[in-house]
């Protein structure tokens, strides 16, 4: 069993003014594994100030120190990915494949961000005025629990990218994960304040940081209801906000495509990491026509699907992180049936021998309406609802009745098709006949699944202010 009882900041690891133990359970086997200490809005206070302190110099940084920064970061977390990998399957449970992939991508996103450094121009002349793309000044960087290195990192390159110092508050249910990750950014050695670690609760310590003046931008990973407390809290002091939020993301599977291929990439993209992910595809939009083969076909798949031990390469579907999760998720299914949706395969309940864990049978309910509130609500869980409609226009009126516009999916052999159906959905991303993985691409929301984009170009300029100078130069003046 684990203690976890320091938080960084100003360049050390320090013991948290806050007092408030919490108790975190491996999901796999509900043993207990660590106790932490949780971080208050006195520590918050003092991650704050030491991010201010340090912000004058690093946003006066070369961009070439920048990238020296982002490459050595990248070298401390990479140096500790084996290990990095198995505390994230012990403290989330999820699935090795995926787990390995979240690691890996969290110490790309520095490298990612260092290229991108190389040819990114600061200073760019529009008429007669120098416009110059400055630092926000202090970011606070709140991220969730199903991919904490990963958004921990992500956010944490851009920021540096652009000249910010960062304050960051991780999930308190992944602080095992964050302890570690803590540990290898340290190892960087950059100075101290460019980033604090304040492990706490979102109404402490994250309510702190949207209150606090000195915080510039809030960048937010996590559910709609938080995202629109936190806008709600930045207007006070203007702050910039970016939120990446909820999302029930449609899967529209056009009357040509092949099956073959579709069925399997509905089932992954509907319980990509356990389904704890905001962007999969749990609404399933099938041809009325081809409604029967296509049920046959995902109730296979699904059941195909190896749910248990996390650490076992062939698992596909690992534990809910918590019990709470567990409950939520158990919920929905029973509201799917209450509903009268038709229960294809799964339901309530462990599956068969994994009662001792936060395990949930893969569950598909077919014969959906648009009105259930298994179609219209995030259930955060291997549940895949399928609707059906009877032409290409009512699909996409579908795929487009929802409050969320995260991610949207499109299968059919004729890929111009494919385009134009695209082109009419409302979402951040639109996947063609595929999963892919391109971070240089922006990723965000349109509704109620955000403001703002992340990845890319798009995401370093989220965190820079644009100011024109005027009269800058001999000639420019009238």
């Amino acid at each position: 069993m684990k203690t976890v009882d320091h938080i960084y900041i100003n360049g050390s690891f320090v013991k948290p003014h806050g007092k408030e133990v919490l108790e975190l359970v491996n999901p796999s086997t509900r043993a207990l594994v660590a106790r932490v200490t949780l971080a208050d809005e006195q520590d918050a206070q003092a991650a704050i100030a030491a991010a201010k302190a340090a912000y004058p110099s690093f946003s006066r940084s070369s961009k070439e120190l920048r990238m020296d920064y982002l490459q050595r970061l990248h070298d401390a977390v990479a140096a500790r990915s084996e290990e990095l990998l198995e505390v994230m399957i012990e403290e989330y449970g999820g699935p090795l494949r995926i787990s390995k992939a979240s690691t890996q991508r969290a110490a790309a996103s520095f490298l990612q961000a260092r290229e991108l450094l190389k040819t990114f121009e600061f200073v760019q002349h529009v008429g007669i005025s120098k416009v110059v793309l400055e630092p926000l000044g202090v970011v606070g960087l709140i991220t969730p629990w199903n991919a904490n290195y990963s958004f921990i990192c992500g956010k944490l390159a851009m920021a540096i990218a652009a000249g910010s110092t960062a304050v960051i508050k991780p999930s308190e249910l992944s602080a095992r994960q964050t302890q570690l990750l803590t540990e290898c950014l340290h190892a960087a050695d950059l100075p101290p304040g460019v980033f604090n670690i304040v492990t706490g609760r979102g109404a402490t310590v994250g309510a702190e940081m949207t209150r606090h003046p000195d915080i510039a931008k809030i960048s937010f990973t996590g559910s709609t209801v938080v995202g629109k407390t936190i806008a709600r809290g930045a207007v006070d002091t203007m702050k910039r906000v970016t939120l990446e939020l909820g999302g029930k993301s449609p899967n529209l599977i056009l009357d040509d495509a092949d099956l073959a291929t579709a069925i399997p990439l509905a089932v992954a993209s509907a319980t990509v990491n356990s389904g704890q992910a905001c962007m999969a595809g749990t609404r399933l939009l099938v041809p009325e026509s081809r409604l029967d083969e296509i049920k046959r076909l995902v109730k296979e798949a699904m059941q195909a699907l190896q749910v248990g031990n996390p650490h076992d390469s062939a698992t596909a579907i690992g534990p809910m992180v918590t019990q709470t999760q567990y409950d939520r998720v158990q919920r929905y299914i029973h509201l799917g049936i209450e509903e009268g949706a038709e229960l294809l395969t799964g339901g309530p309940g462990h599956p068969a021998g994994l009662e001792h864990g936060y395990f949930v049978q893969p569950t598909v309910f077919a014969n959906v309406t648009a009105d259930m509130r298994i179609a219209q609500e995030e259930i955060f869980g291997p549940v895949l609802v399928i609707l059906s409609y009877k032409t290409e226009a009512e699909a996409i009126a579908m795929a487009n009745d929802t409050i969320y516009g995260l991610q949207a999916f499109v299968s059919s052999a004729d890929l111009a098709r494919a385009n134009r159906v695209a082109a009419q959905i409302v979402a951040g991303r639109v996947f063609i006949n595929g999963m892919y993985d391109e971070p240089r691409a922006p990723f965000g929301g349109f509704k109620q699944s955000g403001i703002g984009r992340e990845f890319g170009r798009y995401g370093l300029e989220a965190y820079l202010e644009p100011k024109a100078v005027m009269g800058h130069g001999e000639t420019s003046g009238l």
